[in-house]
């Protein structure tokens, strides 16, 4: 089995735009494929786990990933899948977040000795003249098809900046520039992206005649994937310091059971054998999927030794009640107001709300418990003594930290 037939069978092909060409090029480690992450926060989260892994598996195969940063881009901001406007960011935030990304994917690819590249379009695109741009790029784009664009139809409704729409032009400038400057020849991406690679694709044909270099394809469910960086504590981030590694081993060990197998045939490198034989599991065995799941993605983010400590934790706090690798969260003294502290405040310093307005709904709601009695006054609080013992804070059925003050 061929690379190519390896991200079929795990389900990630969505489409493609010349099938052929691109199994030749992949299954004999001839393509320079590039996907994009803009880079509006400081992390990568597991929206993007799926990109990754992709660009891994790829790599071991002998193709050669292109990771492009969106310094450029990320100035305008994707439209795709928003209801409203992004936020703009500043220069320095941009550059402080492409430096995280690029720390983070050293994990997945190896930019060793020329294997994979990280590029950033802030290097062409910030320095266009924008007369330049209309008379190069402007013509071969119509803005009727350009309206025809899912990402831009969502947002119709509730109106769409001339800001934003440029975006499917800078994302097609980005594969022209890349096709010229360093050879790629494939692209990837998201269902929520296909608009937008076509218009790279048809940039380059339209330019340079080059009909057959410039391939699309794009990832089954990946815009599914961003799904699954939500949750009601927030997203879920790959930075150890945003989403601890037992949070984040916790986050895959809590998927839905209709979830569990299709999560580990994209995500994981198990043999796909050994995830076959998995298709009969039902019941209990469900639970022991989810342990696979959690550990395989926890280990390739965080290491084997996380990992590790990441399941025991789990499974010591859920067949006891054990708090001996339980994740901790620490009070220092400016968290004290005249010595007390209220429950609130602990559920947001503690990193199980990611907002005191959703602490307060959260205990209102009845979802937190400390030493498994449910806490019902947002009021409530607790004194410096409360902590001198195990003092265990819960959110929902399987959200735990170990209180300890400094």
């Amino acid at each position: 089995m061929g690379i190519y037939e390896e991200l079929q069978a795990r389900g990630l092909i969505a489409q493609v735009t010349d099938e052929d060409l691109i199994k030749k090029l992949v299954n004999n480690g001839e393509a320079t494929f590039y996907i994009g992450f803009d880079p509006t926060a400081d992390s990568l989260h597991v929206g993007h786990f799926m990109a990754l892994c992709l660009m891994k598996r790829l790599q071991m195969a002998g193709n050669k990933p292109i990771a492009l940063i969106g310094g450029g881009t990320g100035y305008i901001g994707d439209p795709s899948g928003r209801s409203d406007l992004r936020s703009m960011m500043t220069p320095e935030q941009i550059q402080h977040n492409c430096d995280c990304f690029k720390e983070q994917m050293s994990k997945f690819i190896d930019f060793s000795e020329g294997k994979a590249l990280m590029v950033n379009n802030a290097d062409w695109l910030l320095g266009l003249n924008y007369i330049e741009l209309l008379r190069e790029v402007g013509p071969h784009f119509s803005v009727n098809r350009m309206l025809t664009a899912e990402c831009y139809k969502q947002r119709m409704e509730k109106g769409l900046s001339f800001l934003e729409f440029n975006y499917m032009i800078m994302q097609s400038y980005d594969f022209y520039m890349l096709f010229q400057k360093y050879g790629c020849n494939l692209q990837f991406g998201g269902d929520d992206q296909w608009s937008n690679m076509l218009g790279g694709t048809e940039l380059i044909r339209r330019k340079l005649g080059k009909d057959a270099s410039a391939m699309t394809i794009t990832l089954l469910l990946n815009s599914e994937g961003k799904k699954m960086g939500k949750t009601q504590s927030g997203a879920v981030w790959l930075d150890p310091n945003k989403t601890s590694p037992f949070d984040f081993y916790q986050y895959w060990r809590n998927v839905a059971d209709a979830d569990v197998l299709k999560c580990i045939r994209m995500l994981t490198f198990l043999p796909l054998e050994e995830i076959d034989a998995m298709d009969a599991w039902e019941g209990s065995e469900l639970n022991k999927a989810k342990e696979i799941l959690a550990y395989e993605l926890t280990k390739l983010v965080h290491g084997e030794e996380e990992a590790v400590k990441a399941q025991e934790g789990a499974r010591a706090l859920f067949s006891s009640g054990n708090a001996a690798n339980m994740p901790q969260a620490a009070l220092t003294e400016e968290d004290f107001a005249d010595g007390e502290i209220d429950i609130v405040t602990l559920l947001y310093v503690s990193g199980l709300v990611p907002s005191k307005s959703e602490g307060r709904r959260a205990v209102q709601q009845g979802g937190v418990a400390v030493n498994a009695e449910k806490v019902m006054d947002f009021k409530q609080t607790y004194t410096k003594d409360a902590f001198t013992e195990d003092f265990i804070l819960k959110r929902g059925k399987k959200n735990f930290r170990k209180i300890v003050v400094e």
